[in-house]
């Protein structure tokens, strides 16, 4: 079976941005794709420290989290949306601590420290074959760099990235509004991004 996992880096319950992934999930389920909203609000993931532990035992070896269990559905998944809100331009703290570690830790599986004097000759990472999109959701400005940031992680992880007429943002929450769902050209750019994602994702598998 088919699945694509939906991240949503929001700390607020039933946020625009739950709100744009989870529409986007229930479209590609209408394509026959499997499909799971991950929530990172209630989860624990320390920031990446940078020790370099998971270059040689093939795993984070920071301390028992629930990183893990997100890297690991991630794993399992044929495809991933990221959906973050805009925060200063920028993607959430919950966002970033997850793909640095997961970035990190993706690429050391497959791959192995060379010395200074060796060139690389990359073997593509634990997210090599998948494919991914962004979501990003602001009131009105800082989209594009928040978009920028998380297609910068896909595209030097090894993903391949969907789009779809427009970028793939929403355009809610003014005064706090969870109001997402008033953004009619938001759910069109959504629709057809799932309609993308579940074409290409079944042309890789045949």
């Amino acid at each position: 079976m088919l699945k694509v996992v939906g991240i949503v880096g929001s700390p607020r319950v039933k946020s625009n941005t739950e709100y744009y992934t989870q529409f986007t999930l229930n479209e590609l389920e209408k394509h026959g794709i499997q499909t799971e909203l991950i929530t990172l609000r209630d989860k624990k993931i320390h920031h990446c420290t940078g020790c370099y532990g998971c270059i040689e035992a093939k795993k984070c070896t920071l301390p028992k989290d629930d990183f893990d269990e997100v890297f690991n559905k991630m794993l399992e998944a044929d495809g991933i949306l990221i959906g973050s809100p805009v925060y200063n331009s920028s993607s959430t703290a919950l966002v970033k601590a997850l793909l640095d570690r997961a970035g990190f830790l993706g690429r050391w599986i497959n791959n192995d420290m060379k010395d200074k004097s060796e060139n690389y000759q990359w073997k593509g990472t634990a997210f090599s074959g998948k494919v991914a999109a962004p979501i990003t959701v602001a009131r009105r400005a800082g989209q594009n760099f928040t978009f920028a940031e998380l297609l910068l992680w896909m595209t030097v992880n090894d993903l391949m990235v969907i789009g779809s007429h427009y970028w793939n943002v929403g355009v809610a929450g003014k005064g706090g509004a969870v109001d997402a769902h008033e953004d009619l050209e938001g759910e069109s750019i959504m629709q057809h991004l799932a309609e993308n994602m579940a074409h290409v994702i079944k042309q890789l598998k045949k």
